[in-house]
């Protein structure tokens, strides 16, 4: 009986995960003897501290000398870069309010980086994870050069300087990439049988973001209570927040396609999987804050196509 309700848990882990996250913060919002402040308090610096975690547990798994650039990562950050220009560009032209906002959304759910998670499910679905984690590192990088680059003029009366936004968006990745990276590869080099120790428990990657998303969501869920946007915005971000999340799991397969099926399947993660979290933050410091409940959103949608994809390869 115990087989079966770990099987159970672990073949529904990311929609349980997802349901408390949300259920947890609505209780603590709506009930009255309760108090939601604390418990988003510890969501917040706790989140990113489990993604390096789970990050420091994979990478175990893999060298330095894994990180290798294929073609098809270069043409899915020309993609990534010509999209979110597009959109920008589309906000720019835009009067404020409604239809500048959803353009808005359709700029972060672009140019967002990969999730630091994404090598979880990419390797239990069949793709490659140095391929993964090779685009992760050029997608926080090109989100690094172009944020600081276009916000500006999106929104003209943000005061940062290229080199301000340029040191924000980099403090905020170098915790959760680079860290676990230097920290995993030292231990490899130094320590190679703590590191083989360590490789052994690569697969608690995958239950430690569990624990993470359910954070994740309640933060999430926390940026649209508290946003006071009308139900029509809302649902307005949403069926755009959906429709970026589809086409770059799409687009990514599409890109990849020639190259076979496991870059394909790499690929298709690796422009649609994102740092929803990223979103939330990028949207309260420098956009209309409204625009963070697209990374709410998105985690929804890209929770579900990954629920569906391990449905699909356990079939």
């Amino acid at each position: 009986m115990l087989e079966k309700e770990r099987t159970f848990l672990k073949n529904w882990m990311l929609p349980l995960a997802m349901t408390a996250g949300a259920a947890i913060y609505l209780i603590l919002h709506y009930v009255p003897s309760f108090s939601e402040e604390g418990y988003m308090a510890v969501a917040r610096k706790l989140q990113p501290i489990l993604v390096s975690i789970m990050l420091f547990l994979q990478l175990n798994t893999v060298a330095p000398t894994d990180l290798r650039f294929h073609k098809w990562h270069f043409e899915l950050i020309a993609v990534q870069a010509t999209l979110f220009a597009v959109f920008a560009f589309m906000a720019m032209s835009v009067a404020h309010g409604g239809g500048r906002i959803l353009m808005e959304c359709a700029m972060l759910c672009f140019i967002c980086p990969t999730a630091a998670a994404a090598g979880v499910i990419t390797s239990k679905i069949g793709g490659s994870l140095p391929g993964i984690m090779t685009y992760t590192v050029l997608s926080d990088t090109l989100a690094s050069l172009l944020i600081p680059l276009m916000i500006p003029m999106v929104h003209p009366g943000v005061e940062m300087s290229f080199l301000a936004s340029f040191w924000a968006i980099i403090k905020r990745v170098f915790s959760i990439l680079v860290l676990p990276c230097v920290l995993a590869w030292l231990i490899r080099y130094l320590l190679p049988g703590l590191q083989r120790w360590l490789a052994r428990y690569a697969g608690w990657a995958f239950y430690v973001w569990s624990v993470g998303l359910t954070l994740a969501l309640s933060l999430a869920t926390g940026a649209l209570v508290n946003s006071g946007i009308g139900v029509l915005v809302v649902f307005g971000i949403a069926v755009v927040s959906l429709i970026c999340c589809f086409f770059q799991f799409w687009l990514g397969r599409k890109v990849a396609k020639g190259y076979g099926r496991v870059e394909s399947i790499t690929a298709g993660q690796a422009l649609g999987q994102k740092n929803t979290g990223f979103i939330i933050w990028l949207g309260l410091s420098y956009m209309t804050p409204v625009t963070s409940v697209a990374g709410g959103l998105y985690a929804v949608w890209h929770n579900l196509v990954n629920s569906w994809e391990l449905y699909q390869k356990r079939k």
